[in-house]
């Protein structure tokens, strides 16, 4: 019907959204659709539906029919009730397109000309009504994504002149300061420079409890402010929040087809050839216009043609609200069909933190020395670990002292001067290239040792390690559970990996690679024919994530990382992918499910009416309530259920997407 030559007037489109325009730049978004997509209730097609319903009654119970063998009536209001049909119908012609219109049109006609007036104004309001009907459903989708930009406060409270007044959120400017109430809805990013407070951010950041907000914290768009006043200063607005990113990469997103969508559209087409064929045979084998009538209306390719994009913008909707930003149909469909993994292990399936895990001492050192020693050299650093063992004294509350000439060598480690003392952390090859005797035995610690010592004397060892994310190896479980195989990549040592392996539960791992070594990794994989997913976090990555089918990167990753995936996850959880493969998946089956059931309906409709089984009315509600049926079952992913517009945004994590990070 209507919603299929939408689609198909895009058949040559392979990815709109990689060139989807953007919204406005004045701070606020408005839906990038075109206007034919969006199908509310129109005062006018439902008054059609009347007048043809009217008229049909009119000529059951013969009413003002001047001439004896043409009613009036029942062929104007065919004419006039049906204009939407015949009008879609001329211009599938023009442009040699075989679609439903076309196939009605010549049903109609053939009921007019055989003096089926009755049966061709029922099947008009029949056609009319399924239209109105499959148009709010359809809408409902789209509708879906504006209840999203509609979530956001459309005034705000600012500081102007010393004065707080209220007015319209698209005219704040970045560095105003914003007075949150209690209760109220946050309209920007921005940080706290006033108040204290508890804010319900459970969306955002995936944190059960609401967090609490002081001088100095960072709060998002669209989370609730529960408790006491804030003052914020604006830093982001509109589009540049996180919450408008997701707007952002959802409506490219919507705007793209999948592969599956156009093989959709061209069977819908199959299917028209398929049903006037049947009717032309229908005809030669039987002669029997009412049978031949019934077979060319019987046959309804809708549900797939107008189901299939529903149910693609139904699963993308659901995703970012789970926690995961898919940026194109194509990818959606890919994630359907996945069959193998590769996990970066440093800020995928661990933090990227590095803490420090284990300190062993050597004889008549003591830890709380140890660790003084090996803070106060490693305070001037930028490297992770040593940044990692600061921390730790610190919590520790152990006094750290000011070092100098400090000097660090790639690859082994830092010398410097504490209290005059010259203090090497490092490798075993460090320390011993300084003429420090180590003969102890060191641990085969799962982290990195890290060793230190004062002078010529080996103090000892501080295990520095980088912890797993609460529920990876839950997700590695369930991702293998869906028969998807899982492949740790790292350029950790092997020693690392394996034991992050063992944790993890994962038994295929490859490390020490360099980012253009996992590249080939994930490249060899897809030339197998495979599907694969790569998730990773950082520019090192970027490569991989490139090669594989699927680049999935992680909320709080590079930005390098995050415009070379093709799914950012929100929240940085693992969880949050299997759930998007399991939303994949369900709407693969659903797609299929309409696919199939569309066949098997045309395939029998068509058998009843050629064999005179189905007059023409009966063959038109066959044929409306089986599109309807399977353009609902496309629905089942925006039930209000699980629709959260009201209850909770689909809104990403603090560093998805954003132009900068803390």
């Amino acid at each position: 019907m209507k919603v299929i030559l939408e689609n198909e007037t895009h058949d040559h489109e392979e990815h709109a959204g990689a060139s989807g325009s953007a919204p406005p730049q004045d701070g606020h978004h408005e839906l990038g659709h075109e206007e034919g997509h969006e199908h509310g209730l129109e005062l006018i097609e439902v008054l059609r539906v009347v007048f043809v319903a009217l008229a049909a009654a009119a000529v059951w119970f013969h009413l003002w029919e001047p001439f004896p063998k043409v009613s009036v009536i029942g062929l104007a209001a065919t004419l006039i009730g049906g204009y939407p049909i015949f009008k879609e119908a001329f211009e599938n012609i023009v442009e040699r397109r075989m679609t439903m219109e076309l196939s009605m049109t010549i049903a109609l006609v053939s009921a007019l000309a055989i003096g089926e007036v009755f049966t061709a104004l029922v099947i008009t309001a029949f056609v009319l009504a399924a239209e109105i009907l499959e148009g709010l459903t359809v809408g409902r989708g789209r509708r879906a994504i504006q209840d999203m930009l509609d979530f956001l406060p459309q005034t705000a409270s600012v500081l102007r002149d010393g004065q707080i007044i209220e007015v319209p959120t698209m005219t704040i400017v970045p560095g105003e300061i914003v007075v949150i109430r209690p209760g109220s809805r946050i309209p920007v990013d921005g940080q706290v420079v006033s108040g204290h407070s508890f804010v319900e951010q459970a969306a955002i950041t995936g944190e059960p409890m609401p967090s609490e907000k002081a001088t100095g914290s960072e709060v998002y768009a669209g989370t609730i402010n529960q408790a006491g006043s804030l003052q914020v200063r604006a830093e982001r607005l509109g589009k540049e929040t996180t919450f408008g990113k997701i707007i952002e990469a959802v409506e490219k997103a919507e705007q793209s087809r999948a592969p599956i969508q156009k093989t959709a559209d061209r069977l819908a087409g199959y299917l028209v050839y398929f049903a006037l064929g049947a009717a032309v045979l229908t005809f030669l084998i039987t002669h029997n216009i009412r049978s031949t009538i019934s077979v060319i209306i019987v046959a309804g390719a809708c549900g797939i043609a107008a189901g299939t994009p529903l149910a693609i913008l139904g699963a993308i909707g659901r995703a970012a609200r789970q926690g995961s930003i898919i940026k194109g149909g194509i990818y959606l469909e890919a994630l359907g069909r996945l069959d193998t993994v590769f996990l970066d292990k440093t800020g995928t399936i661990t933090f990227g933190e590095p803490t420090v895990a284990q300190v062993q001492p050597e004889q008549d050192i003591s830890e709380r020395m140890l660790l003084q020693a090996a803070a106060s050299a490693e305070h001037g650093s930028e490297h992770p670990l040593g940044r990692a063992i600061v921390r730790y004294a610190e919590e520790k509350k152990i006094p750290i002292a000011e070092s100098s000439d400090f000097r660090y060598e790639v690859g082994r480690g830092i010398v410097a001067q504490v209290q005059g003392e010259r203090i090497a952390v490092g490798n075993r090859a460090h320390l011993l290239s300084l003429g420090v005797d180590v003969q102890a035995q060191i641990p085969p610690f799962a982290g990195t040792s890290v060793l230190v010592a004062g002078g010529h004397r080996y103090y000892g060892v501080i295990s520095v390690e980088d912890q797993v994310r609460p529920g990876a190896a839950l997700a590695v479980k369930a991702l293998e559970a869906m028969k998807t195989r899982v492949i740790l990549l790292t350029g950790d040592t092997q020693s690392a990996a394996e034991a992050v392996a063992d944790q993890m539960g994962i038994i295929h791992f490859h490390a020490d690679l360099l980012p253009e070594q996992k590249a080939v990794e994930v490249a060899a994989h897809t030339k197998q024919g495979r599907i694969v997913a790569m998730l990773g976090d950082g520019i090192n990555d970027a490569l991989a994530l490139i090669e594989a089918t699927v680049g999935v990167a992680m909320g709080s990753g590079t930005d390098v990382a995050r415009e070379s995936a093709d799914v950012v996850l929100i929240g940085n959880d693992l969880e949050k992918f299997v759930e998007t493969v399991r939303i994949a998946r369900r709407c693969r089956a659903i797609i299929f499910q309409n696919f199939y059931g569309t066949l098997i309906v045309d395939t029998i409709g068509i058998g009843l009416a050629a064999a005179g089984l189905l007059n023409p009315l009966l063959a038109a509600f066959i044929h409306v309530t089986s599109e309807l049926a399977f353009i609902l079952n496309s629905t089942r992913l925006l039930s209000s259920k699980e629709n959260e517009a009201i209850s909770g945004p689909p809104v990403a994590s603090p560093a998805v997407l954003s132009p900068t990070r803390k």
